[in-house]
């Protein structure tokens, strides 16, 4: 069995390409200017639309070896775009940088703040952009060398946890020129994207009452408060009437200041998801009933503005199987004892069985019909374009999302050998894409067919986003 394993692990290593091989020097070349981006977009941790510092130093590393950069794309100051090369194809790769609100923690299996308060990556964003951008770089470098031609562009892209900077990109048309753009984002698995994602829509609903003396005169007041309780009553009340892939959440943001006085004033935020966008208005048209209805029974206005929104991802099938392919030709990550008792660890301290952590790569993945919860603006960029992903294991085994967990493991070489194998495994299946016209064309194909007669839509607001300090 030994043997068999060595003669097959040798048998992969003679598959790799001699273009292959100048793409995994490259990203050694780059290994540690990779990881202390990593590391300082992970210390840095800033939130959606305020990663000026996240942004400067990954639009800076590209500029220095030398991709041309504009900066503040779309309205967007931490939004940028890199581009190395000339004419088609163009072929993207995409690139995060956001951190998620109160998650700080050290890079240790115990639970230890960093900064009281801070945010922290949770998502594993600080690693998804460098990333990328170690993808990019070494197609550039192969670029360089006259042995591929076409373009490769790196996307800096703000705020996926919150607001949807990618959103704002394609309704800027900033994607209507790409041939097949490439994503990846930290995971416990190691996969071809296979795997859809929720529609999801997001609101801020405001009330608008009047104040009086909560004591003494109750009766000339209207109060936004009542306003909201009765809008989560009937939202939770709507959910038994829901799909089992649908989700419905919110957070009452403001609901008045002192208990004697009755609020003028409160406000709900609230975010509908299901597999499908039209599932997703159906839903919506419910809770405008429901929101109207509360309105109604507390005698005050209201506003619903839509802040943000997200379609589902197009999945690419046929993208996915060149990438699988370069998955299996590259081979599992290996861990050291120590990650792999830091994995046990850190589990063991959240509260979960300690597992593990899986390098291997999975085979791929049939389509399901309802994906696993969560949403993402690369959804609206497969509308516009092919869209291949994958997923990368940066955490233990069945980690919690969004915890200090992956927070944890991102700081640390969990975290980097996964942000490393990223890298490689996007750089191989973007240069076959560059040197396989006849790939790319059923890549485009099944994208179209896909699509059909869909006209993509921005679910964002007028003008620019929210700037953030």
């Amino acid at each position: 069995m030994l043997i068999l394993m060595i003669s097959m692990k040798s048998f992969a290593q003679q598959q790799i390409t001699e273009n292959k091989k100048q793409l995994l020097s490259s990203i050694s070349k780059h290994e540690k200017a990779l990881i202390n981006i990593s590391d300082s977009i992970w210390t840095y941790a800033e939130t959606a639309f305020g990663e000026h510092r996240s942004s400067k130093i990954l639009a800076e590393y590209a500029e220095k070896n030398g991709f041309k950069v504009e900066r503040g794309v779309a309205q967007m100051p931490t939004g940028f775009i890199a581009n190395y090369g000339s004419g088609k194809p163009i072929i993207a790769v995409l690139g995060e940088f956001d951190a998620l609100p109160g998650l700080s923690q050290k890079a240790t299996p115990d639970r230890e703040v960093r900064v009281e308060n801070a945010p922290g990556h949770g998502c594993g964003h600080n690693l998804f952009g460098a990333g990328s951008l170690g993808a990019a770089l070494a197609i550039k470098e192969l670029m360089e060398k006259g042995k591929l031609k076409g373009t490769v562009r790196f996307y800096g892209t703000p705020a996926e946890e919150s607001g949807g900077g990618k959103s704002f990109m394609a309704r800027a048309g900033l994607f209507n020129d790409v041939d097949i753009s490439f994503d990846w984002h930290p995971d416990a698995d190691i996969k071809a994207n296979m795997q859809s994602s929720q529609a999801e829509k997001d609101f801020i609903i405001k009330f608008k009452g009047k104040s009086s003396h909560a004591a003494s005169d109750p009766w000339n007041g209207r109060s936004a408060s009542d306003a909201t309780e009765l809008t989560a009553d009937g939202i939770n009340y709507f959910r038994e009437h829901i799909k089992p892939s649908a989700r419905l959440h919110y957070v009452i943001d403001q609901a008045g200041n002192v208990p004697n006085v009755v609020p003028e004033k409160a406000s709900i935020w609230l975010w509908i998801r299901d597999s499908k966008l039209k599932d997703v208005n159906t839903m919506e048209t419910r809770v405008r009933d429901i929101i109207k209805g509360a309105a109604l029974m507390a005698g005050v206005d209201y506003t619903i503005s839509l802040q943000a929104g997200s379609y589902e991802v197009l999945v690419n099938e046929t993208g996915a199987n060149a990438m699988q392919k370069n998955l299996e030709l590259i081979g599992p990550i290996k861990y050291t004892n120590e990650e792999i008792e830091f994995a046990n660890k850190i589990q063991k301290n959240y509260g979960v069985e300690g597992l593990g952590i899986n390098g291997n790569i999975n085979p791929i993945e049939k389509q399901r019909q309802d994906p696993d919860g969560g949403s993402t603006d690369v959804g609206d960029v497969s509308w516009l374009v092919p869209e291949v992903g994958l997923v990368v294991t940066t955490a233990p085994a069945k980690s919690p999302w969004h915890s200090w967990v992956v927070v944890a493991c991102g700081g640390m070489s969990i975290g980097h050998k996964g942000m490393l194998f990223a890298a490689k495994a996007m750089s191989f299946t973007m240069l076959d894409m560059f040197e396989n016209e006849k790939l790319r064309n059923e890549v485009k194909a099944e994208f179209l067919k896909k699509k059909g007669n869909e006209v993509y839509v921005p679910m964002i607001p007028d003008g620019a986003p929210p700037e953030k300090n």
